[in-house]
């Protein structure tokens, strides 16, 4: 068995969007006409600041954790905003969670972000006990207003 993890490439598109459809599945959520095919053309776009990283299961992509960067005002630096995180069920428990996580701490340290944050429900044990692996929460709650 061997995990990789990679930039999404264009090829990658339908295993993507079966993973994207998945997740979406998860939080019982139906999203508006034609966001996922912008979300993906975002992703494959590299003037924007979204990405997404691939779990790849020999040879085949598991899970994905789309991220950014944005300046912070806390730090002499740049933040690293981990925006979703998934890993399909059949591939959990084998370490690609973790290791989407992983790749993100090194490649933010080596593109000089002083941070990387992510949020989850509070309700989300099973990924709680993947983050507190890495450091606990600081106690915010997030207040997102539609405009």
């Amino acid at each position: 068995m061997t995990l990789t993890i990679r930039d999404a490439a264009p090829g990658d598109e339908a295993a993507f969007l079966a993973l994207w459809q998945e997740f979406c599945d998860g939080y019982d959520l139906t999203l508006p006409e034609g966001v996922t095919a912008f979300t993906w053309a975002r992703l494959m776009d590299p003037a924007c600041p979204l990405c997404a990283r691939l779990a790849v299961l020999d040879g085949v992509p598991v899970g994905f954790a789309l991220h950014q960067h944005h300046p912070s005002s806390w730090v002499m630096g740049d933040d690293g905003y981990l925006e979703d995180l998934f890993v399909a069920p059949e591939a959990r428990g084998q370490g690609a969670g973790r290791a989407l996580i992983e790749d993100l701490v090194a490649l933010g340290r080596a593109r000089g972000w002083r941070r990387l944050y992510w949020l989850t429900e509070i309700t989300n044990t099973t990924a709680r006990r993947l983050y507190d692996r890495f450091c606990g929460d600081d106690g915010h709650i997030r207040y997102r207003m539609p405009l």
